[in-house]
């Protein structure tokens, strides 16, 4: 396991997660009066977290991700899943402070939509352009959020409150087509160009 985690950068994605939150959480600690911390900078902390992590789902060896010797599926389903704890955990230890990133349900929402968007993206156009698209729409649909109509809200559901049933069904759906894409198949595999420079 330690292994694996090493080959995934994994440490290291860790760290920049915790790191970007910790910065972000003591801005607003020492910068703003109000406890709670905004719509916008609680979806992009999310989204950054996301994004530290995407290097982690995939390997070094395209050919080692698809051997028969490990049993992947479980193995990358218990990886998304650490992935969205390693997200949410960080965040929500922060409501027990003075500078809160909520609400609970937003954070768990946008976690796991993105999460799942980065592993369809892992699983579709290959790991090094799997955060495009997550950050993209993300960034869009924090800048312009529209509440109605109904196609608004799906639209931009990363922005939308944590009570939105339309941005939690739009998230849900990215989040298990992801899961299954990935658990399934795996990163896609590397152009030769993009596999030598990995190595």
């Amino acid at each position: 396991m330690r292994l694996y985690l090493r080959s995934r950068r994994a440490p290291a994605a860790l760290g920049a997660t915790v790191a970007a939150v910790a910065a972000l959480w003591t801005l607003w600690s020492v910068f703003s009066d109000a406890r709670e911390a905004g719509l916008q900078l609680v979806v992009l902390t999310v989204l950054v977290s996301v994004t530290a992590l995407t290097a982690t789902l995939g390997g070094p060896d395209d050919e080692l991700d698809r051997t028969a010797a490990l049993r992947w599926r479980p193995l990358r389903l218990a990886h998304l899943a650490a992935a969205f704890l390693v997200v949410v955990v960080p965040l929500l230890a922060t409501l027990a402070t003075g500078a809160r990133f909520g609400p609970a349900a937003l954070v768990a929402r946008d976690a796991a939509g993105l999460l799942g968007l980065t592993a369809l993206g892992a699983a579709t156009v290959g790991l090094g352009r799997a955060w495009f698209l997550p950050l993209g729409w993300t960034l869009a649909a924090t800048l312009f959020p529209v509440a109605e109509p109904i196609a608004g809200r799906i639209l931009t559901w990363q922005a939308q409150p944590g009570v939105s049933a339309a941005a939690a069904v739009t998230a849900g759906m990215l989040a298990l087509g992801g899961l299954v894409a990935y658990a399934m198949a795996g990163p896609a595999r590397r152009s030769p160009a993009e596999a030598a420079q990995r190595t």
